[in-house]
């Protein structure tokens, strides 16, 4: 017996994983000039951006979370891979860096050639909607440990700065406001709960569950330097991810400044309301645990806070005035709190 076919009996079939790297690479435009070693090497050989003087890397890595068996669920595989460049990049992008390199990682419990294609090729097509190169990746069969028709995916994302350009919160005053931008439904943040009143039958099972994760990057790069070029302080940049609001509201923030939230000022989407009722958790916990409706936030000076809604609105993308930098002593010692 083959040492092959003993592997094939053992549950790993070589043979589709190999289909499925065909495939992947028919659907996706992996290869960009700065890929130096070529697809297929053991490690994705780069140089760095020619238009970067003195280069600061910054570097994020995420997945999809639980938000994976909706989909699986759902039999929906061509969303979740915008999901995950999205927690990645995004995360990147609170430097002030651009997303330039991306590699991910899918487990599953058996290689379907077409499903491993359809979650991949979801990952290079928002790779390539905001200028990022998917320059390599793995692929992991689980038999034994993971249902056949079960995945995750994570992703690892590499942006580049100017050294004088990043933002590392140090920038950040009191009396700064806090523009919030809109997100696209509940992003990847939350599952677990959503699929407990799923499995209760306490919430529908619906599409609007797999809205992919809006990805900010192109639009906060391009305000982040349209205000810089108008002489605007930016204080500071944050993707709305696990925790909610009060835990990422504040991370960009020196620990001595908090921020003072109008819990009022934005208008939540009905699915949120929907998980409140039949969560019967109250509107601070949903805050929490959920963006609630703001998917990420930019911190500037006040007199900027209408010239930033214009230019995100130029973008497409909904922004809405929703709370100020305060010094922690006068919030009471927090860094979060609700007006």
């Amino acid at each position: 017996m083959s040492g092959r076919t003993a592997y094939a009996r053992a549950g790993v079939d070589v043979e589709a994983g190999d289909r499925a790297v065909e495939l992947m690479r028919e659907r996706l435009a992996v290869a960009r000039g700065d890929l130096l070693g070529g697809i297929g090497a053991f490690g994705a050989v780069l140089s760095l951006p020619e238009n970067v003087r003195n280069p600061v890397l910054v570097t994020a890595t995420d997945g999809a979370g639980t938000k994976t068996e909706i989909a699986r669920r759902l039999g929906r595989l061509d969303t979740i891979g915008q999901d995950v460049v999205a927690m990645c990049a995004d995360d990147v992008v609170c430097h002030g860096a651009q997303p330039t390199y991306f590699l991910d990682y899918l487990a599953v419990g058996r290689i379907d050639p077409e499903r491993v294609a359809d979650i991949v090729g979801g990952v290079g097509q928002a790779c390539e909607s905001i200028g990022c190169a998917l320059v390599g990746g793995e692929t992991a069969e689980h038999p034994g440990l993971m249902a056949d028709d079960a995945f995750d995916v994570a992703g690892f994302c590499i942006g580049f700065v100017e050294r004088d350009e990043l933002l590392d919160g140090s920038n950040a005053m009191a009396g700064d406001v806090v523009v919030g931008l809109a997100s696209s439904g509940l992003h990847a943040n939350g599952f677990s709960l959503v699929r407990r009143l799923l499995d209760d039958g306490r919430l529908a099972l619906g599409e609007e569950l797999l809205t992919p994760t809006a990805i900010y990057a192109p639009a906060v790069l391009d305000l982040v330097a349209t205000l810089r070029s108008s002489g605007v302080r930016v204080g500071g940049l944050s993707h709305i991810t696990g925790g909610g609001l009060p835990a990422n509201l504040p991370r960009p923030l020196p620990e001595s400044l908090g921020v003072r939230v109008d819990s009022g000022s934005w208008p939540v989407p009905p699915i949120f309301g929907q998980i409140s009722r039949a969560a019967e958790i109250d509107w601070p916990e949903m805050r929490a645990t959920f963006n609630c409706g703001i998917g990420f936030a930019v911190i500037v000076q006040e007199e900027a806070a209408e010239a930033t809604a214009d230019i995100l609105a130029g973008h497409g993308m909904e922004a809405w005035l929703i709370g100020e930098v305060r010094p922690t002593d006068e919030l009471g010692g927090q860094r979060y709190l609700e007006a």
